[in-house]
């Protein structure tokens, strides 16, 4: 299977959903082996989930022969799309000489190096193999470097599966707390009390409720986690003034700031981070690092990033080790996917999202929708209110008077069946497979699906 990114969908889009299907029935067979069907519950869509074949450039098969533009690209790993020549040949080099070893090899320095001299405030990096244990040896190291034990975060933002971070993504009014003092909400069953004793809930966008509360807390503050585009708030950037205090209240007290780049890496040639000017002590990455390999990677300050050095006694401060850390090919395809991800390519892809935010905004006009597009870079979201949301209570509060959840099901399932995937609900992640017919092409579908919705004659979701 070949596709070129301008090419129209050759084969014909199986309506979903259909209880017949060659994915409805996998999914009754996968829920006799995996709990609930599936090992991932960002993928888990109702009534089942379409399961992939095969994929190449901007495109991807599901078992039943349909074919769609992938807007999924993995939650944003597959910055290239599926199967660029370039990380298979990288890949396939790598695996004709080792797939995996107990030894460092010099992929894994080159593509610390190549990391190092991309991002102004990395000096020092260090790989795992997800964006979770990125964030959870990053904290452990902030916390060994500062001798305290409090980490904060902002309300409604995301940073993996780490019990001291996985909280407050999406707590709910009855749950949330006072607005300048949010509570630490718990995400999932399985956490201890003491799990998140030390985690602080930061109010996002809100200055002078922040610094009180950095203050209140300073002296045991180890660090500060922000990622500077929410992307649990549909890609909402943070405002500059919010970073640039976080930044002067965190240089001043000695607390490290960590900066989530584990998705908004994407978005400049330094990530977020060289967007907004800001240069913090700690950085993680993920996702568009591999190359659409398992990977994750710690990098910052030398001074803090000695924390996991076993130099000069022989034994590091804080350990890190991992069978599957700075694996030789997520090494190779990474380096690969970095170097092909150049400046060129970055602004490319960025005005591939322009052009999308743009159609899309106009769509929402002729169709008279009061609705927002929200996002930057390679990224775009549709949400079903008119109004900026600014915080995450806000944003909760537009999404619920909205009906979001059976509105935005409906969006989702219609461009699905316009042979579009985006995200569930409504985000749209480009890689660079795209060109600017398919862009339109994702505008045409979402106006077809935007005006049944207008009209009432979306399908129920």
């Amino acid at each position: 299977m070949g596709f070129s990114p301008g090419d129209p969908i050759s084969g014909e889009i199986a309506m979903f959903p259909d209880l017949q299907s060659r994915s409805a029935l996998m999914f009754e067979r996968a829920k006799l082996a995996l709990p609930g069907g599936n090992s991932r519950h960002s993928l888990a869509v109702s009534p089942y989930p379409i399961y992939a074949a095969s994929g190449s450039g901007c495109r991807v098969r599901d078992i039943d022969g349909s074919e769609y533009v992938d807007c999924i690209n993995n939650m944003s790993a597959n910055i290239h799309g599926h199967r660029h020549p370039a990380i298979l040949a990288a890949v396939d080099r790598q695996m004709d000489r080792l797939i995996s070893v107990g030894l460092p090899t010099e992929v894994e320095v080159e593509l610390a190096e190549t990391l190092c001299a991309r991002v102004d405030s990395v000096e020092r990096v260090r790989f795992a193999n997800t964006g979770t244990e990125a964030l959870m040896f990053a904290a452990r190291a902030a916390r060994a470097f500062t001798g305290r034990n409090k980490v904060a975060k902002i309300e409604g933002g995301y940073h993996g599966s780490y019990d001291a971070l996985d909280v407050s993504n999406r707590p709910s009014p009855d749950a949330w707390g006072h607005a300048e003092t949010p509570n630490v909400v718990r995400e999932s069953g399985g956490f201890t009390d003491g799990s998140v004793a030390d985690t602080i809930i930061l109010p996002v966008n809100d200055l002078d409720a922040t610094r009180r509360l950095i203050a209140r807390h300073g002296d045991d503050l180890a660090a500060v986690v922000v990622d500077p585009l929410v992307s649990r708030m549909g890609f909402l950037k943070v405002d500059q003034a919010y970073l640039d205090m976080l930044r002067e209240e965190t240089q001043r007290r000695g607390i490290v700031l960590i900066f989530d780049e584990v998705f908004s890496f994407r978005i400049g040639l330094q990530g977020a981070q060289g967007e907004v000017g800001i240069r913090p002590d700690l950085s993680t990455f993920g996702k568009v690092i591999g190359g659409g390999f398992p990977i994750g990677a710690v990098g910052g300050k030398a001074e803090i990033m000695q924390m996991f050095s076993h130099l000069p006694k022989g034994r590091p401060i804080v350990e890190h080790s991992g069978t599957f850390n700075a694996n030789p090919v997520s090494m190779a395809a990474g380096k690969a996917a970095l170097d092909l991800f150049d400046a060129a390519a970055v602004s490319r892809l960025a005005g591939l999202g322009d052009r999308l935010r743009e159609g899309l905004t106009r769509t929402l006009a002729d169709l008279g929708l009061a609705w927002r597009v929200q996002g930057y870079g390679s990224l775009a979201t549709v949400l079903p209110f008119q109004e900026a949301a600014r915080d995450y209570r806000a944003f909760h509060g537009a999404m619920a008077a909205a009906n979001a959840g059976s509105t935005m099901a409906a969006f989702h399932r219609g461009m699905v069946n316009r042979g579009i995937l985006p995200t569930f609900p409504a985000a749209f992640i480009l890689s660079t497979a795209m060109d600017e017919a398919v862009i339109d092409s994702i505008v045409d579908a979402a106006r077809e699906s935007l005006g049944d919705i207008r009209n009432g004659s979306a399908q129920a979701a």
